[in-house]
């Protein structure tokens, strides 16, 4: 069922808004909306337009307190003042130690991009400090691609005067150093950067080889990592020494800092020099009574509860509430799309008719069992809505297991059927001959479940007040046509006299021309006078082809149904051809392939018979009654502060 909502405004002295969130909205449900936009013909509206306080205080926190900083005790009698002040307080005394702790960063940080430039030239056996100091020879170090190295060697190398000592090397790039005289540095720099060679620039600071400074580099980075260590050691026990009151002034001005972001949500306005906040939302009809009974004391707060939805910009959003048996189930209603506030909650009607056809599809004890058990036990273990739906299912899976005679595939033979065996009953009709008896009975079930779909819309068009309903071809007109054509069908099939002729078109021809005069006459009880577009002519032609594609529909979604007992026949195929294939022709056989076979139908077939009837409901009912334009309702979650 949809929960009934009343929207709400709740208004108050500006400076009030925190307490009134924090005693009274923590704890109901509602869903804000904008005010501003809401009470667009009020005057004189204004936005919030106040800076949070506590964002800064918390952004600096966040930066010298640890992330994980936590804690059970409680502090009832903290005041957001101390709590600024606590803050600040430790603030100052780890502002030197985060300060050294970025210079030893910053140090660290240097140390590991020389050791990462020095790393490739590492085998060079000469004094780097030596190198750096040519004046005559200029030198290069970086890299090249391997491909465009291999060209420079092969075509180039021996034409230019220049030595290139190649370092390290892997799949991509070879590592050097490159010497050229400084008269010809310049052409022979050109030549070199054409093969896209990369210039690295080397630290000047180091001397000795390129391994003696990457043992200097090792030992500074580790002397880093001790003093950074020790720093966040000290920075650690200054934390330790207030940190449950550290964590607590967090989480309170925390809670502040959420309870101050509801002004977004409202709109302010001055009355006699004084200012007052208007907040407006949704709120589940129940939770709304009990709202204003406990603030009916209270003469700071006034509450307005608006009944006609109609005189409220915003659409009333949708929460649903069905028993827990059949929750589960709303996983189906919202992939679909929740249903308007106007509309009706089909997850009991889902629930129940999903069930049974999938019980009639798929009717075997054995494998019923498997699927009531394991989706409960995963249901139980896990949560999931899907494991329920399928503990549901093999419910009916169950009895229709006793209505067919089947167990674990066995027909007839460990228990014997209540109802019809599926594969082998059939029955004679006029005019079609012998046809199958299941397949007779799903076309039936079929016609029962599109005239209670039409019911269904019917019902909320009487309660919508909506005219179309009458004439729509699921309305009054289509039910009164396709309920005609199931009782001449019946009395054709089950051998009675038909009614005179003229009754069959006073019974069908009414409800046709209604149908296809559906939009002038649903003008015409509105009173709204709306002629027809387009001209008669057009509209002739259009609703000549609209009315095929009605009748057509009514066919095509009859039809459909004939799949439940296609399945029911199907499933008890397949576990013929697994017995025949385990030898059980003769009264025994191989019983790992009975394992493994009714392993393999229950999966499959449990899976397509799954779809099949979501896509029953979806397509042939969903599509006569409900159009699921709703709106989640949402509500703002404010955190509770920690009591004592």
């Amino acid at each position: 069922m949809i929960v009934k909502m009343n929207f709400l405004s709740i208004t108050g002295p500006k400076d009030d808004i925190e307490r009134m969130a924090e005693q009274y909205l923590s704890k109901y449900e509602i869903q804000l909306e904008n005010a501003l936009t809401e009470l667009k013909t009020v005057q004189n509206l204004r936005p919030y337009t106040d800076k949070n306080p506590y964002d800064e205080v918390l952004k600096q926190a966040k930066e010298y307190l640890p992330q994980d900083l936590k804690t059970s005790r409680t502090f009832p009698d903290m005041t957001v003042t101390e709590a600024i002040d606590l803050l600040k307080k430790a603030e100052k005394e780890l502002e030197d130690l985060q300060e050294k702790k970025a210079k030893l960063l910053e140090k660290q940080e240097k140390c590991r991009d020389s050791q990462n430039k020095i790393v490739p030239f590492q085998e060079i056996p000469y004094d780097i400090h030596e190198l750096l100091g040519f004046h005559h020879v200029k030198y290069r170090f970086g890299r090249i691609s391997r491909e465009y190295f291999e060209k420079f060697e092969r075509y180039v190398y021996d034409t230019l005067d220049t030595i290139f000592y190649k370092c390290q090397c892997d799949d991509s790039y070879v590592w050097g150093v490159y010497f050229v005289p400084a008269s010809f540095a310049e052409k022979i720099d050109a030549v070199y950067a054409s093969m896209h060679f990369e210039h690295f620039f080397m630290p000047d600071e180091y001397v000795g080889t390129p391994k003696d400074a990457l043992k200097k580099l090792k030992e500074g980075l580790e002397s880093l990592d001790k003093e950074l260590a020790a720093v966040e050691q000290e920075m650690n026990r200054v934390v330790a020494d207030h940190g449950d009151q550290l964590a607590a002034a967090c989480d309170l001005l925390e809670y502040r800092r959420e309870t101050f972001e509801i002004r977004k949500y409202a709109a302010i306005t001055k009355e006699k020099n004084q200012v007052f906040y208007i907040l407006c939302g949704w709120m589940p009809e129940e939770q709304a009574d009990a709202f204003q009974a406990e603030i009916e004391q209270d003469e700071k707060i006034f509450v307005v509860v608006e009944d006609d939805h109609d005189n409220v910009f915003s659409s009333p959003p949708t929460k649903l509430k069905n028993p827990k048996l059949f929750r589960p189930f709303e996983m189906y209603i919202k992939m679909y799309g929740l249903p308007a506030y106007n509309e009706m909650d089909p997850t009991i009607f889902v629930a129940l008719t999903y069930s049974f056809i999938f019980g009639a599809m798929f009717g075997d004890v054995g494998q019923g069992l498997v699927l009531l058990i394991g989706g409960a036990v995963l249901y139980k273990l896990k949560g999931m809505d899907l494991a329920a739906i399928v503990s549901c299912a093999g419910i009916f899976s169950t009895l229709f297991g006793f209505m067919y005679g089947s167990f674990f595939g066995f027909e007839d033979t460990v228990i014997h059927h209540i109802w019809l065996s599926p594969k082998e009953a059939m029955m004679t009709l006029p005019i079609i001959g012998q046809m199958n008896t299941v397949f007779v009975v799903a076309v039936v079930f079929g016609m029962f479940m599109i005239l209670t779909a039409m019911v269904l819309h019917i019902r909320v068009s009487i309660r919508n007040k909506d005219a179309e309903g009458w004439f729509d071809q699921n309305g009054v007109a289509g039910f009164i046509f396709y309920g005609a054509l199931a009782v001449v069908l019946f009395m054709v099939m089950s051998g009675h006299v038909l009614p005179a002729g003229i009754v069959l078109g006073v019974v069908f021809g009414i409800p046709l021309l209604a149908m296809f005069f559906k939009e002038p006459l649903t003008a015409m009880l509105e009173k709204k006078g709306k002629g027809i577009e387009g001209g008669v002519g057009m509209y002739l032609v259009q609703s000549f082809f609209e009315m095929f594609e009605v009748l057509l529909s009514f066919f095509s979604n009859t039809l459909s149904f004939v799949r439940v007992g296609a399945f029911a026949v199907s499933h008890a195929a397949m576990m013929e051809v697994v017995l025949m294939l385990a030898g059980f022709e003769g009264g025994s056989g191989n019983w790992l392939v009975i394992i493994l076979g009714n392993i393999f139908v229950c999966a499959m077939e449990g899976l397509i018979v799954g779809i099949q009837v979501l896509r029953l409901q979806y397509y042939e009912l969903f599509s006569r009654y409900y159009k699921g334009t709703g709106q989640e309702f949402v509500p703002y979650k404010m955190k509770k502060a920690k009591e004592a």
